[in-house]
């Protein structure tokens, strides 16, 4: 039995009640990906994304691996939609806030972040907003040069810098992106902050056709991403196969709330005939293992 399956069978015996369903709104966003979002009024900016660049960075698969990595995306999205659109089971509360997450550094979770966020562009009905929420390390905001504007730490700090004001739209239809901020010693305070919740709140609720990635520091290492599993509905867990102990994933999973809607991606997984395995569990459910990455 493999490790993650190990974490799984001793984590669903200690898991409470599931997040609360709401009603979600069934409002379609296919038009809104075929003109400018309005976040570009705002800025000004578009930021491009380079795919050679972020294929050097290590953000994007190898060309002749794009099919093979697609496809195990589109697996791993479905669920993490269903969730927060409420296709075929109850929408889960603040199920579009998706927070994607590691243990400890080089799990893969900007990669996961990234390429998460380009499948899910895709969807005919909704848009994404990829949000840089590692405010530790701003590896994303860096790579695609915004790590100078203003993003998620100022809108938090400033009441008066709306999230509209600090979204970037890109070249990628359907695609915006929130970039880290500038960086604070009180990190940590603002991200766990009241007006970080109800900014997170509102961003859910604005547009629920809309989802919303958060990549993040690792959680064993930062308090930051810790205050930042408050506000996700849903939370993406990325495990290196065959590097990360089971006690370092299970320490990792104790720091989140019982109610969330948890899910775990095994990558750089050598098991045939997919690269991975994606594993979900909630508490009033059975769990599940689809192929994934």
């Amino acid at each position: 039995m493999s490790v993650i399956e190990n974490a799984i069978k001793r984590l669903q015996a200690s898991r409470g009640a599931a997040a609360v369903a709401r009603e979600r709104s069934s409002t379609s966003a296919a038009a809104r990906r075929l003109e400018p979002a309005t976040d570009a009024v705002a800025t000004g900016r578009v930021l491009t994304l380079d795919l050679d660049v972020l294929r050097e960075a290590g953000l994007l698969p190898p060309a002749h691996q794009e099919r093979e990595l697609a496809q195990q995306f589109r697996q791993i999205k479905r669920p993490l939609i269903n969730n927060a659109l409420g296709r075929g089971s109850e929408a889960l509360a603040d199920g579009n806030l998706v927070m994607v997450a590691s243990a400890v550094p080089g799990e893969g979770k900007t990669f996961t972040s990234l390429n998460l966020a380009l499948s899910m562009r895709l969807e005919e009905d909704v848009t994404v907003l990829l949000v840089d929420g590692d405010v530790v390390n701003p590896r994303l905001s860096q790579i695609l040069g915004a790590d100078d504007a203003r993003g998620l730490l100022d809108v938090i700090k400033d009441p008066s810098v709306s999230w509209a004001s600090a979204i970037l739209p890109t070249t990628v239809p359907g695609l915006s992106f929130l970039p880290a901020g500038h960086q604070d010693p009180n990190a940590t305070e603002l991200l766990a902050s009241v007006r970080m919740s109800e900014v997170a709140s509102q961003l859910a609720r604005q547009d629920p056709s809309r989802l919303v990635l958060f990549d993040s520091a690792p959680l064993l290492l930062t308090t930051e991403s810790q205050a930042l599993t408050q506000i996700a509905g849903q939370i993406l867990l990325v495990v290196r196969a065959d590097d990360t102990p089971q006690h370092v994933v299970l320490e990792a999973i104790e720091h989140l709330a019982e109610s969330k809607s948890v899910s775990l991606v095994l990558n750089q997984s050598m098991k045939q005939p997919h690269a991975g395995y994606y594993y979900r569990y909630a508490s009033s459910r059975s769990s599940e293992k689809d192929s994934g990455t």
